[in-house]
């Protein structure tokens, strides 16, 4: 049986399949980064002969090496990541098998899978970024699939790009009416619609769970954004801007981390001082149950799910940050932290290794022997890193097996992990409780916004210490050695040859710099209305239009999808229903038409001038000589291109002697 003339082709064009490629390309180029080494490799393989065949004519693997490349590459996801579900594994498996769905492409019905395919696989891109760019690139792959969707279905030649793209992108525009209305209208509910793999949301960042040479300084070298802050009235001062993140107690000679709190106290005592900061904090996903805060938050208006734990952070009491969360608060820099400090605590707090860091530990005890009091041990300490040869750096030597003594006594280069470590260290070997507090510390401000901006280059490490009546204080002992890392931000604080561009003060003016903080307001504004559009700014929004309940939300969504709809279709309709044609001849034919449909006699639908005016001549031959005369001139001149002024002129005569 012979094919329709009005189906596409079976098999695919050279064209059309160099663009599916292309649009390939582009869809999964994001992607690539994330996957094993070898998975990009196979990918990017994949595509370029693929490409080279559909070129040069080669012909396509044979189907045992097909199969063989199928399960090689889902053992080597297995392989890779231990598992073939999940966020990260999955879309793993799902590129590498849309690529490999490459190596048989060759039919209409290919094409079909592979245009939906890489409609679900522009989804998949959301799980690991939101971002405005994010969406602007979907939504121009988006456009692509679809122009490629319109080529399959063309039955005749293949269409030039630039049609197909245009016929795409209209359709994609003529679209975003409705998601913008289903997006506002549509009723939201708190939390995810269906339970996500364990894996899913951002990857974990920032921040770890525990504190050795070297780790914070490797976050100096990211821009990527911890949170935004947007205080309400007062901003503190450089000195008083530091968020609390994890604490540390124990110490195992070289590294910090939690330790066990068992029998110690949910939220210990404060007493908040002083003036107090309100501000409205939008902390980025990391996949830790961490909400940070200015230090020291206070109890009242926590976030809903929070609490302040055992060391008077604020945490999830339940699961971890996997999507973008904004939160209020109220903190007050001037604080008095547990001023009674339990037995548990205390020894906790005190705690070292024995035979780890000998040389420190002989030093703070001399210090208890000569010393008055522990606030004078305190100076002691601070004032050795302030008069002795300390020095600031993001690329400190290697430490031995005891860092603390390497960093004290040889090297003396180090960062904030270095000095807050060595500090803590001292002071317990002194008697005095102390531990490690991690966080962020300044912040840059968005003047295009008026907020301020923390980023993970911004992460800081101090030491608190429990002294009698006063609590636990916070003392820096990065401040004693290079003050301007506080006052002025990291930047101040490091020679240029240490710094990446964006932390350089040489290159923060400018219109680059302008640029990027206009950027960055752009993305807090797609943060706040798009990405965080949620039930309570869902409310908050619609209440401005007099809807208040789901009832009313639900009926102005139907009836607006209803008026929407409606006015597409008219559009539709009008723009398939054929124009009449509107030049001068036509006009004149016009004319007399309605002068003969007044005496009785009006053109049919289906009556072309001839055969009108043969049916007028039967009718009344008193008019045959000059209906004959004026349709013979009409058609001359509206199909036979005899348009001179002459000929036009001569056809509005005839026209007008025909007087019934």
């Amino acid at each position: 049986m012979a094919r329709s003339d009005n189906l596409p082709p079976a098999r695919l064009t050279r064209t059309v399949l160099l663009r599916l490629l292309a649009v390939q390309a582009l869809v999964l180029a994001p992607h690539l980064p994330r996957l094993p080494l070898w998975a990009a490799g196979l990918v990017a393989v994949i595509l370029l002969w693929r490409t080279a065949a559909a070129l040069r004519g080669w012909p396509l693997l044979p189907g045992w090496m097909r199969v063989l490349l199928t399960i090689g590459a889902f053992a080597g996801i297995y392989a890779s990541f231990g598992r073939v579900s999940g966020q990260t594994a999955g879309v793993a498996l799902i590129t590498v098998m849309a690529a490999l769905k490459l190596t048989e492409l060759n039919s209409r019905r290919d094409l079909m899978v592979m245009v939906f395919l890489s409609y679900f696989l522009l989804v998949t891109h959301f799980l690991f970024s939101q971002e405005l760019w994010t969406a602007a690139y979907l939504m121009l792959s988006a456009t692509l699939i679809t122009a490629l969707l319109i080529d399959a279905n063309h039955a005749g030649g293949v269409l030039p790009a630039r049609v197909v793209t245009v016929m795409a992108g209209g359709m994609v525009l003529r679209a975003l009416p409705l998601m913008a209305l289903i997006f506002v209208l549509f009723p939201r509910i708190p939390g995810p619609i269906w339970g996500l793999p364990a894996d899913a949301g951002a990857a974990r960042s920032g921040l770890s769970d525990s504190m050795a040479p070297g780790e914070i300084a490797e976050l100096v070298g990211s821009d990527a954004i911890a949170f935004r802050v947007r205080f309400d009235g007062a901003v503190p001062p450089p000195g008083e801007r530091y968020w609390r993140g994890p604490t540390f107690l124990r110490f195992d000679g070289r590294s910090w981390d939690g330790g066990s709190r068992a029998g110690l106290v949910d939220a210990p005592a404060a007493e908040l001082r002083g003036i107090g900061y309100r501000y409205e904090l939008t902390l980025e996903p990391t996949r830790t149950p961490w909400l940070f805060a200015l230090d020291l938050p206070a109890r009242l208006g926590l976030p809903e799910g929070a609490v302040i734990n055992a060391d008077h952070q604020l945490v999830l009491a339940r699961g971890e940050v996997r999507e973008r969360r904004r939160y209020r608060l109220q903190s007050h820099p001037d604080y008095r932290l547990q001023p009674a400090l339990p037995a548990p605590l205390r020894a906790l707090a005190t705690a070292l290794p024995k035979a780890a860091n000998p040389r420190a530990q002989a030093l703070a005890r001399q210090w208890r022997v000569e010393a008055t009091s522990d606030a004078a041990i305190v100076e002691r300490a601070l004032r050795m890193f302030r008069e002795q040869p300390f020095h600031y750096t993001l690329s400190p030597p290697m430490l031995g097996r005891d860092p603390v003594d390497g960093f004290l006594f040889e090297t003396r280069r180090g960062f904030c992990e270095h000095y807050a470590s060595s500090f803590a260290v001292l002071m317990r070997a002194a008697g005095i409780p102390a531990r490690v507090v991690t966080g962020y510390q300044g912040g840059e401000r968005n003047t295009i916004g008026d907020y301020w901006i923390v980023r993970q280059s911004d992460a800081h490490a101090w030491t608190e210490v429990w002294l009698a009546d006063r609590g636990w204080l916070r003392i820096d002992p990065t401040a004693a050695v290079a003050p301007a890392r506080v006052e002025r931000g990291i930047g101040s604080a490091l020679d240029d040859a240490e710094l990446p561009d964006f932390l350089n003060p040489a290159l923060r003016n400018g219109y680059r710099f302008d640029l990027r903080a206009r950027w960055d307001w752009l993305n807090a504004r797609w943060n706040h209305w798009v990405l965080g559009y949620g039930p309570e700014l869902q409310s908050e929004f619609l209440r401005r239009f007099g809807i208040d309940e789901w009832r009313e939300m639900i009926l102005a969504l139907t009836g607006l999808l209803t008026v929407l709809l409606a006015g597409f279709g008219l559009l539709l309709i009008r723009r398939s229903t054929p124009r009449p044609v509107d030049d001068a001849p036509s006009r004149a034919w016009r004319r007399l038409q309605r002068r003969l449909a007044r005496a009785g006699l009006p053109q049919a639908v289906h009556e072309g001038p001839a055969d009108y005016a043969a049916r007028v001549a039967s009718a009344r031959p008193d008019l045959a000589a000059t209906i004959a005369d004026a349709a013979r001139r009409y058609i001359a001149v509206r199909y036979l291109d005899a348009d001179s002024d002459g000929d036009l002129k001569a056809l509005r005569a005839a026209i007008a002697r025909v007087r019934p």
